[in-house]
């Protein structure tokens, strides 16, 4: 994972959503209702109920924007139950949360003088309270696509209300978009009612098909905030110590205006356990309340409800108390300005939990809730300057996270994500990653359409990864064991720091009877009744069972994560390579680290190279015995950076893991040219080794290309990146059965371009850009196209004679003569003989005759004949 002790999330890559309820509990005495701010008559939502009942008897769609503290969730179920429209139906209530659902209900219920299971019920994962009577449901988001896949007409549902729809889950995302398909084609009357404090209107009135807006006022008193003098906390265990500190001050601070209860925001539950424990050292006495999504359901009741001998509370709390839970009392609030997000590297489709600075909107809400009671406070513990740097909202879960659920739910409903009105489209890489993900564990068939597997998979309550696992091991009878790992992937891990990475370990551990030495009792207890009701009427697993089935198992559910050793030197971290093709290692440290095959359940996304953080070792047999099919042999010649030269291997694969590796003794020839062409690519094109002929060939044309005219236009690209594109071309097919760049010396590389250039081409090039100039002495000098002016190097007595200067192109372009001494020194550089004969010459021909007498030194050289010799020694001059 990304970060330690990470708080689950519903749409995280193994953490099942709110989507089957269990057969309702026997009836428990009425449940305390949480407490509002204010009796149902005072709440501002009481201004606008009239112009929202009158939107809707007028059309299905209405959008509610209303602060917190307005009492949307409070008020407004139950003044659209007596509507007209609503008489013969139900009224869903959607809510991100468990905790939240619950609550909402039992407030609801309160008001009518009931207890959860009459006209207010709720669904929550694990846990149903409704009855024949229940007009208000409270349910999970995962409920309403539940319900939706299970009969798209929702019949005995008069209307659907998104509470909290800011949050912009998944599952609230995907539900309001089936839900606006429904009505369109089945149930044009079905109402609609995204609701929410922080809420782009225009935008969700637009996805309603031009839904009129009702805004509410909010009921909140005036707020300070108080920033730290110093940046937000970023090392390890920093943010706990400034929290801890921040609170303790706080209490000082507040103890006579504003009093109340302290809410103080963190990123995961593993931030609140250690600031919990530095507070309980500092402040024994303190009532600390921790608050997130994992904790029990009266663990969460406790943190909502005020004291009970009216002391001041400290409740530490993740996002989960932003905006869909009102917890009693406070009127401070602390925020760490952090929070965790889900996302998926767009490359590997490896999810993550990453922690982030939080938004200015999440900001806001969390300052909002000091507000409620009265004038309260506020402490960010960042700098007021790092304020404007701050993203301005929260992206939406549907841009960044794992959508293989997602996608998986599309395929049900028998859709493509185009066909849907999404506000935000899923991202189309990330939706492609997820299908190819759903059609290696057979959800999809070849044209993408769902199978019969993979409607089984839709309808369990689990990511799919862990639906195929549990799926598939349910038919070789180790259905418990599947469910005991598929809760523990789900879940936070039961083991103390520094147990290793091994799953086998833990799942033995949960398999045995009472708690294991070490673990946290609560998450065991917690994990064991998620695997009952995963697999129920599952005999009881055993702990060797369990610890051998876990690499298996994992095998299921990740064959893009086996993980095959390809170096183990002593003392370092040993490396493997993924079979969807990525680098990881794992602590040298680790028991794991021997291993030669393992499957990885959890994977930190770092850089270059993964980090195994949970995995379970598997052998071959057993790969071989489940994934059989897709391992194959695989015949490669490839390029070798690191040898330089062209490899040619037969490998039996899994993925991207060669589990056998032998030498390819009769690779076909036109199989390494391939490979080596590959290789130029990679070292560039000026690794070939370039001969007189071809470097003189590629000057010309370059030169002649960047001339004006018609012939340019004609010419192939002989750039090092022209040739480069068109290797395959001109050079490729005449690379075979060579395996080295150094090979290609062998080639007459300059014939090869003549031949690209083509006869009639070669023909108008070389009229217009000779390779040489020929001498009156009938001497042929190549011209040197490489210089900023194309120039001839000759000596000077063999341009006696010679009464025009030489030229190339059309229009014509003087040459620049290099003239050179007996010796081939250069003595002069023109653009007009001519005009040197009849100048300058005479001076230089001074200064030569001292130098070199034997050579013939005229004093009118351009009527003098040209020569290449000089005088016999005694000879006159």
């Amino acid at each position: 994972m990304a970060t330690p002790d990470p708080e689950p999330q519903p749409a995280a890559a193994a953490a099942p959503p709110d989507e089957t309820a269990a057969a309702a509990p026997p009836a428990e005495a009425a449940p305390a209702a949480l407490p509002d701010e204010a009796a149902p008559a005072a709440l501002p939502i009481e201004a606008v109920l009239p112009a929202l009942t009158a939107a809707l008897r007028q059309g299905p769609n209405a959008v509610l924007a209303a602060p917190p503290g307005a009492g949307k969730t409070t008020r407004v179920p139950l003044a659209l139950m007596g509507e007209p429209w609503a008489a013969q139906g139900r009224i869903l209530m959607l809510e991100p949360r468990r905790i939240a659902a619950r609550a909402a209900a039992e407030r609801l219920a309160a008001q009518l003088g009931e207890r959860p299971g009459g006209r207010v019920g709720y669904r929550i994962r694990g846990e149903s309270r409704t009855g024949p009577a229940t007009r208000i449901e409270v349910v999970t988001e995962g409920i309403l696509t539940r319900l939706l896949q299970a009969d798209p007409e929702l019949p005995g549902i008069a209307a659907i209300l998104f509470d909290e729809i800011h949050e912009r889950s998944i599952h609230s995302d995907l539900g309001l978009a089936l839900a606006l398909e429904v009505q369109a084609g089945l149930r044009p009357g079905l109402r609609l009612l995204p609701m929410s404090a922080t809420l782009d209107t225009a935008a969700f009135a637009r996805l309603l098909g031009g839904a009129p807006v009702i805004e509410s006022a909010g009921r909140a008193h005036a707020v300070e905030t108080r920033w730290a003098g110093r940046p937000l906390p970023r090392s390890r265990g920093a943010l706990e110590t400034a929290m801890a500190e921040t609170v303790l001050a706080a209490l000082a601070e507040t103890a006579a205006a504003p009093g109340g209860d302290i809410l103080a925001f963190l990123p995961g539950a593993g931030e609140i356990r250690r600031t919990a424990r530095l507070l309980a050292a500092r402040a024994p006495e303190l009532p600390v309340c921790p608050l997130y999504g994992a904790l029990s359901f009266e663990r969460q009741r406790a943190a909502l409800a005020p004291d009970p001998q009216g002391r001041r509370r400290v409740v530490l709390a993740t996002a989960i108390a932003e905006t869909s839970l009102t917890v009693a009392g406070v009127r401070v609030v602390i925020d760490g300005g952090r929070a965790r997000r889900q996302r998926v590297h767009p490359a590997t489709g490896m999810g993550r939990l990453v922690t982030v600075p939080v938004s200015r909107a999440e900001a806001e809400q969390r300052r909002g809730r000091a507000g409620r009671l009265g004038p309260g406070l506020c402490y960010r513990l960042w700098s007021r300057a790092e304020e404007g740097a701050l993203p301005a909202a929260a992206p939406a879960e549907i841009l960044e996270a794992d959508l293989a659920p997602l996608a998986l739910e599309i395929a049900a409903w028998g859709a493509e994500p185009g066909r849907l009105a999404f506000l935000d489209p899923p991202p189309a890489p990330a939706m492609a990653e997820a299908r190819a993900l759903l059609a290696g564990l057979g959800a999809l068939d070849a044209e993408g359409r769902i199978t019969a597997h993979g409607r089984r998979l839709a309808e369990r309550p689990a990511h799919p990864r862990l639906a195929h696992m549990l799926e598939t091991a349910a038919a070789e009878g180790l259905a418990a064991e599947a469910a005991l790992l598929a809760a523990l992937l789900a879940d936070r891990d039961p083991l103390p720091p520094g147990s290793g990475a091994d799953l086998g370990l833990r799942l033995a551990a949960l398999a045995g009877r009472g708690t294991p030495p070490g673990a946290d009792a609560g998450v065991v207890a917690r994990l064991r009744e998620e695997a009952r009701r995963l697999a129920p009427g599952a005999r009881r697993p055993d702990p060797a069972r369990a610890r051998a089935a876990a690499g298996p198992l994992l095998a299921r559910a990740y064959p893009d994560r086996v993980a095959l050793r390809r170096s183990h030197e002593p003392g370092t971290e040993p490396r493997y390579l993924l079979s969807g093709g990525r680098g990881a290692r794992i602590a040298a440290e680790d028991a794991l680290a021997g291993q030669r095959l393992m499957v990885a359940a959890e994977l930190e996304d770092t850089v270059p190279e993964a980090t195994i953080r949970r995995a379970a070792p598997i052998t071959e047999a057993e790969l071989r015995a489940i994934h059989g099919p897709a391992i194959g042999w695989v015949s490669e010649a490839r390029w070798s950076r690191r040898e330089g030269r062209v490899v040619a291997r037969q490998q039996e694969r899994f993925g991207r893991i060669a589990l056998d590796d032998r030498i390819w003794r009769d690779a076909p020839p036109e199989a390494l040219g391939a490979a080596l062409a590959e290789g130029i690519r990679d070292r560039g094109i000026a690794a070939l080794p370039w001969g007189p002929a071809a470097a003189r060939l590629r000057a010309r044309m370059r030169w002649l290309a960047a001339q004006p005219g018609p012939l340019a236009a004609r010419l192939p690209d002989w750039s090092d990146a022209g040739l480069l594109a068109r290797l395959d071309a001109w050079l490729t097919p005449h690379l075979a059965g060579l395996r080295r760049i150094e090979d290609c010396a062998r080639i007459d590389l300059a014939a090869l371009l003549r031949a690209d250039l083509g006869w009639e081409l070669a023909e108008a090039a070389a009229r217009a850009a000779p390779e040489s100039f020929e001498t009156p002495l009938g001497n042929r000098i190549a011209i040197d196209y490489d210089r900023e002016i194309p120039t001839l190097s000759v000596r000077v007595q063999e341009m006696f004679g010679v009464t025009r200067h030489p030229s190339v192109g059309d229009p014509p372009i003087a040459l620049v003569v290099e003239l050179l001494s007996p010796a081939r020194r250069p003595v002069q550089l023109t653009r007009d003989l001519p005009g040197f004969w009849a100048g300058s010459y005479a001076e230089m021909a001074k200064d030569m005759r001292a130098q070199y007498p034997r050579h013939p030194w005229p004093e009118d050289p351009a009527a003098a004949a040209p020569t290449r010799r000089a005088r016999p020694r005694g000879g006159r001059r």
